[in-house]
């Protein structure tokens, strides 16, 4: 649904759950995520990530020795977390996109560990500027 309440919100999406152009825009290869949580201390965490998937309404943060992390200690503790995932294509001028995703969060450590957020907010922005554009266009972009 879009918000279009204040100058902060217009434009963005904002949902509990990923809309078709949210996923497809998870599904397709970025390179580079940043999950968030938030220490015992009360001090936000914010570190890059490379190893997420979008898998049954949920990301997955993977990687190696993840389980020895600070992230991994965080959500373990907290049960929250965030994560941003975004790019700017190539054009002509500055166009970010961006999936944002809050939610509880879990920290699974068997078969594999993997921290899982469950999405209670989802904001995205810059996704609908590829929507009705044929493909030529769309390689432009």
């Amino acid at each position: 649904m879009k918000r279009n309440g204040n100058d902060k919100t217009k434009g963005l999406e904002t949902t509990g759950s990923f809309t078709s152009t949210e996923e497809r825009f998870l599904q397709t290869e970025r390179l580079l995520g940043r999950v968030a949580t938030v220490g015992a201390d009360g001090v936000p965490h914010v570190t890059p990530v490379g190893m997420w998937s979008l898998t049954d309404g949920s990301i997955e943060v993977r990687g190696h020795g993840l389980d020895e992390t600070k992230k991994f200690r965080d959500v373990r503790l907290r049960g929250t977390a965030a994560i941003s995932i975004d790019d700017v294509p190539q054009t002509d001028g500055w166009s970010p996109r961006a999936v944002l995703v809050r939610g509880r969060a879990d920290a699974v450590e068997e078969p594999e560990p993997l921290i899982r957020i469950h999405p209670d907010r989802v904001i995205s922005w810059g996704l609908e500027e590829n929507e009705g554009k044929d493909e030529n266009e769309k390689e432009k972009l």
